[in-house]
């Protein structure tokens, strides 16, 4: 079983998780060959932190990033292109992109690499994401095996090349971009379900609320060119997720707002007809995503 693989952590002001998502990683029974995390304008003690755990473990790399001018939710990606830089000349078979908000249990890469053993089409997995803030452990909503979190998806080497990487894209939405591009050159994508990754914040809400993070989420949505009848069962369906109906009223407002004032979509035609195909058969198919 091919077990090398390499981690790389964009993370901006991440003082606050990023010691125990360390600790959770040179926690593992098998450890990566390299890590590379890639302090992307950070002004806490990030970089700090960071440091003293380099010190103790030599997989652990620090790159330091100066943050963009303007805000851009491709900063990230261009983060993960510099730690894709640093790893030009290392030996590797898998990639993970890994936030720096994030635990799991000891044996998590090893089970997901176990994954990948059993099933050389298989170009990108990881666990189910349960968010932690003061509530129940709670899987989150709309999750298929056939979708992975940004937050933790790990590729196989040859799958990540094939699709040319992330795309940096203006408005964010790389992560489902990943995706699509593997399902589009006939890679096979998998949810591990019985494997939990517990997040330590709302995702997509960093910075900005959550009232602002469901209207962000529906104009990425239609960034990205989802089809807009999947876009309202998705509403429909997160009636249910706070913050309920205004969260989901904030979410179609979005996309209808990105309907009217969107530049150019970034992605390729044929993307998006994939894309909307796949919703369509989702959909009528009875499965959430």
């Amino acid at each position: 079983m091919k077990t090398r693989y390499v981690l790389i952590t964009p993370a901006r002001n991440e003082e606050r998780y990023i010691r125990t998502t360390i600790e959770s990683v040179c926690a593992q029974r098998v450890l990566p060959a390299r890590w590379i995390i890639v302090s992307d304008g950070s002004t806490d003690q990030t970089d700090n932190i960071v440091t003293q755990y380099s010190r103790q473990h030599t997989f652990i790399t620090l790159l330091r990033r100066s943050a963009e001018r303007t805000r851009s939710y491709g900063s990230k990606v261009r983060a993960i292109w510099l730690g894709i830089e640093e790893l030009r000349r290392s030996e590797y078979d898998f990639i993970g992109i890994l936030d720096a908000d994030i635990t799991f249990e000891p044996n998590y890469y090893e089970q997901v690499l176990q994954e990948f053993a059993r099933n050389q089409r298989l170009g990108i997995a990881g666990g189910i994401i349960a968010e932690v803030g003061g509530q129940p452990l709670r899987l989150g909503r709309g999750v298929t095996q056939r979708y992975v979190s940004g937050t933790i998806q790990l590729f196989r080497r040859q799958c990540y090349e094939e699709i040319g990487g992330l795309p940096a894209l203006r408005y964010g939405g790389e992560d489902t971009a990943a995706v699509e591009m593997a399902l589009l050159q006939g890679w096979e994508v998998r949810t591990i379900e019985d494997l939990i990754v517990r997040h330590h914040r709302r995702m997509g809400s960093e910075g900005i609320g959550i009232l602002r993070a469901r209207f962000r989420h529906g104009f990425e949505d239609y960034c990205l060119g989802y089809h807009p009848v999947f876009e309202t069962g998705k509403c429909v369906r997160r009636i249910a997720e706070p913050p309920y109906l205004l969260g989901s009223l904030l979410r179609i407002s979005g996309y209808a707002w990105g309907s009217l004032s969107a530049p150019k979509r970034e992605l390729p035609p044929d993307f998006v007809k994939h894309l909307r195909t796949q919703q369509i058969h989702r959909l009528f198919g009875g499965r959430h995503g």
